[in-house]
């Protein structure tokens, strides 16, 4: 008798011990920022553009970007979260002065996107940067219909679920969310998981969104906040203002008013 109560002490001691162990291993952040690398598969995207029409004079300066310049770009942000509301900013690209050849100022190349959002609320705040133009578009968060899968991998630390969806009735979305990140949110507009998205692939456009560090810390209030400048718009009327410019640039515009609805 004696020896199955030193045993059963044991075994309750050990499952104390282990309980420990998994709590302090485990990772919950609800506070924190999350630093994201957006890769750019450029060549892959200027081959798209090119049409029996531009064939002769884009093709060779293709040719010409591709002797110079890597083929994927990379650039880097911050999301900050805290108390179910986040801000996704981009950081000053430290090569912005190097000569890009003729993508200096072409938005799929760029972060155009300074967004806030309000979990709670499904307020959205986005401070687009088009061209010349600063925009301030508010809205309610993006509708997405995603559907969760058991496909699992590690993103900075934090084990991840893929999810599938489509948004703008064509362009198919890989996430990787984690529930050790109680907040519904992720890189740019993508948002509507049961945890934070660490991981976004956009598979057809060339374009992904990965976090590479998650540091857990207070973020005081006064640092998520929604962007204030810009010329006020929405999700709808955005489209009707930009389509009214870029109509008249063909092909090079209906890929720019793609750029500018993601």
């Amino acid at each position: 008798m004696m020896m199955i109560r030193k045993l059963t002490s044991a075994l309750c001691l050990f499952a104390g011990i282990s309980t420990s162990l998994f709590a302090q291993n485990s990772r919950f952040a609800a506070d924190g920022v999350i630093e994201f690398e957006k890769s750019i598969n450029v060549y892959a995207i200027l081959q798209k553009r090119v049409t029996d029409e531009n064939s002769s004079f884009f093709t060779p300066m293709i040719e010409q970007y591709k002797k110079a310049q890597p083929q994927f770009k990379l650039l880097k942000s911050n999301l900050y979260f805290s108390k179910n509301k986040t801000l996704y900013k981009p950081i000053e690209d430290e090569n912005a002065t190097s000569n890009d050849n003729f993508l200096s100022s072409d938005p799929a190349f760029k972060q155009i996107n300074t967004t806030y959002i309000d979990v709670d609320t499904h307020q959205q705040v986005t401070q687009k940067k088009v061209f010349e133009e600063t925009f301030l578009v508010k809205d309610s968060t993006r509708a997405i219909n995603w559907k969760i899968t058991s496909e699992t991998r590690e993103i900075a630390g934090y084990n991840c679920r893929r999810a599938n969806a489509l948004i703008m009735d064509s362009i198919y979305v890989v996430a990787f969310y984690t529930d050790q990140i109680p907040v519904s949110g992720g890189p740019e507009s993508f948002s509507g998981l049961p945890g934070m998205i660490l991981g976004v692939a956009l598979p057809h456009e060339n374009i992904t969104w990965f976090a590479k560090k998650v540091t857990d810390k207070p973020i005081e209030s006064s640092v998520i906040m929604p962007p204030a400048k810009g010329k006020p718009a929405t999700s709808k009327s955005l489209p009707i203002i930009l389509n009214s410019t870029f109509k008249q640039w063909g092909e090079e515009g209906k890929s720019y008013l793609k750029t500018f609805a993601l």
